[in-house]
């Protein structure tokens, strides 16, 4: 499954999946200097059960490891996964 990486608005950016116009998944963060305040995670009914949030925060840990940021759980979901998956140590804010 292929995330394309998103503008929103100035500070804000996003990885998402879409189907034509349809955003499917996401998974959405604020820039505050050079941590990823993620505040967002969205995966429609259509894709449930496979997986795909955990795919789209694994997707934004690689882009947070590659640029040296840190990440910052805002959204339930990677509060969660923050607690739960050791594999994201490296970039907890």
């Amino acid at each position: 499954m292929e995330f394309e990486f998103t503008n929103l608005e100035s500070e804000e950016f996003a990885f998402r999946h879409l189907e034509g116009e349809e955003v499917l998944a996401e998974i959405s963060w604020t820039m505050l200097g050079d941590v990823m305040a993620v505040e967002h995670t969205f995966v429609s009914p259509k894709l449930r059960g496979q997986g795909v949030a955990k795919k789209l925060l694994d997707r934004a840990a690689d882009y947070a490891r590659e640029h040296d940021y840190k990440m910052e759980p805002i959204c339930s979901y990677v509060v969660t996964a923050f607690e739960r998956y050791d594999e994201y140590a490296d970039v907890k804010a």
